[in-house]
């Protein structure tokens, strides 16, 4: 049975057994539909002996249970939305590594150092930096269409202004091309958390998220694995760059059919929501939400405050290993420059893996600390292993250290999404998603160049130890956070009136009255 016939078979069940409830007690009054909706308001009881007289008003966390359940829907078309977002996200990560996963041959071509190269690939996190707030904003007062339009669009250009630098004289032009696409990487990155709530229900919510995030997984595994092949380390400059030009210009069609179905197709959310807290949050009044206000309530939530320092050392790790994976893998494996892309590919396959099935275990249990804590844990485990075997000079044995790092590593990408949500529900979810990702690219700069510089002098060992030290550091704020899942309770106030006729009945039986059965009970 679908979601939705659920909710709706519910609120026949509602009525059904108010009815039996009557029979059984012997009473020939029945409720209307009108009445009975109101009986759905009241839902706290009294202990045996007490009346109508002592009732206490209820309190704060009481009143979430006393909104009536409203209709949700899940619609079919919802999988669309998630695709076409997905595709998005792919596109511009596949930008993100395209120079630095080659890094080598770029630095060749454009005749540039090694901190020019890398800072390809940092300006997505530069620029994030200053533009997430003002795309919060945006965010949440135009919504998520206009959003993700205005990034598709902007990844779309930066895409093909990078066509026409295909000349060793036009590095600053391909760096400026760069910078526009890294623009596009702050519509991207708040979205999944968002998306997943305004489309999907609560049983499936982590899941889509997971999705979500795939997709700019994918784009990062395909962009570790195309480069090497399509652009190859060949002498002849005239040569190289017709390979590179061939690189930009499929990328750049690439982004251009995205942009035109994120326009045609895209859409902000259903017309019916899927679940009763979003019901709950359509319900809330314009004025009685404020920007200001959200983002000064998300610093002093200290539980969520550990979580983004937390899950930026954790992504900011993966954010720097990703940069300079090429001149890791070639100092160790001369001219393997294509299975450095392999390898780069293996760490984000396995990554998709434990995305999705971190996802899918979030919704079945909702246990979010103890799953985030482990992955967490094992991602510490997985780069101390990847460390010290990166040097032993065979590389099948770096292909399975490195997926092992990519499943905790990169599966903890949406899982601090989900728990975020959790922690700071009724916020925004952009909001929120909004600040993790600003973390991360703070510490993906920070750590990023200070391990080029450590393996520019004391070698790779020493870089990825160094990263180590802050994942163990992550672990332990991790630890420490006290969950406070409030998502989670407020469906689950929202549908408390949700019971089965028996509970009901050995309910009513037990205690007598209630302040419900007092409006149930025949009159004399």
């Amino acid at each position: 049975m679908s979601s939705w016939d659920n909710m709706s078979s519910r609120d026949e069940l509602s009525h059904e057994w108010t009815d039996n409830l009557d029979k059984a007690t012997g009473n020939d009054w029945t409720p209307t539909r009108k009445e009975r909706s109101s009986l759905r308001e009241y839902t706290y009881h009294l202990p045996p002996g007490d009346s109508d007289d002592t009732l206490e008003e209820p309190s704060a966390v009481d009143t979430a249970q006393l909104f009536p359940l409203m209709e949700t829907r899940l619609y079919k078309r919802r999988w669309v939305m998630l695709f076409i977002f997905s595709a998005y996200s792919m596109s511009n990560a596949f930008m993100w590594l395209q120079y630095s996963i080659i890094s080598n041959i770029f630095m060749r071509f454009y005749n540039i150092d090694t901190l020019a190269i890398d800072w390809l690939s940092m300006i997505y996190f530069l620029t994030y930096i200053p533009f997430i707030l003002p795309v919060m904003w945006l965010l949440d007062n135009r919504g998520m269409r206009d959003v993700v339009v205005v990034g598709s669009a902007f990844n779309c250009i930066g895409a093909w202004i990078k066509t026409g630098t295909a000349n060793p004289n036009m590095f600053a032009m391909t760096f400026f091309g760069q910078s526009v696409c890294s623009v596009a990487t702050v519509y991207i990155l708040g979205i999944p958390s968002r998306l997943a709530s305004l489309w999907f229900g609560q049983q499936e919510v982590s899941t889509a998220c997971s999705i979500g995030v795939l997709g700019n997984q994918l784009g990062i595994a395909i962009g570790f694995l195309v480069p090497p092949i399509l652009v190859p380390n060949v002498d002849d400059m005239d040569e190289l760059a017709y390979h590179i030009r061939i690189m930009f210009y499929i990328s750049a069609g690439m982004a251009t059919v995205i942009f035109v179905l994120v326009v045609i197709v895209f859409q902000e959310k259903p017309e019916i929501p899927p679940t009763q807290a979003q019901a709950q949050a359509r319900n809330m009044q314009p004025d009685e939400y404020s920007y200001t206000a959200s983002i000064l309530r998300l610093l002093r939530n200290k539980p969520f405050m550990l979580l983004v320092v937390s899950y930026g050392l954790n992504v900011g790790c993966f954010y720097a290993i990703s940069t300079l994976l090429n001149r890791m893998i070639i100092d160790h494996y001369p001219g393997e420059e294509v299975n450095a892309g392999r390898i780069g590919l293996t760490i984000v396959i396995a990554g998709m893996a434990g995305s999705l099935i971190c996802g899918i275990w979030l919704d079945k249990t909702k246990t979010y600390k103890q799953t985030t804590l482990a992955v967490y844990i094992l991602s510490l485990t997985g780069m101390l292993v990847y460390a010290f075997t990166l040097n032993l000079g065979h590389l099948w044995v770096v292909f399975v250290t490195a997926g092992v790092l990519g499943f905790f590593m990169t599966g903890y990408l949406p899982l601090g999404f989900e728990y975020a949500v959790e922690l700071t529900y009724p916020e925004s979810e952009g909001t929120s998603s909004g600040l993790l990702n600003c973390s991360a690219q703070i510490f993906g700069i920070i750590f990023t160049i200070s391990q080029g510089k450590i393996i520019d002098k004391w070698g790779t060992l020493a870089g990825n130890m160094f990263l180590c030290i802050f994942l163990l550091i992550g672990t332990i704020m991790t630890g420490i956070i006290k969950s406070d899942l409030r998502r989670q309770k407020a469906n689950q106030q929202a549908e408390v009136q949700t019971v089965s006729p028996a509970d009901s009945l050995s309910s009513m039986q037990d205690y007598g009255a209630t302040s419900c059965g007092s409006h149930w009970q025949q009159q004399p």
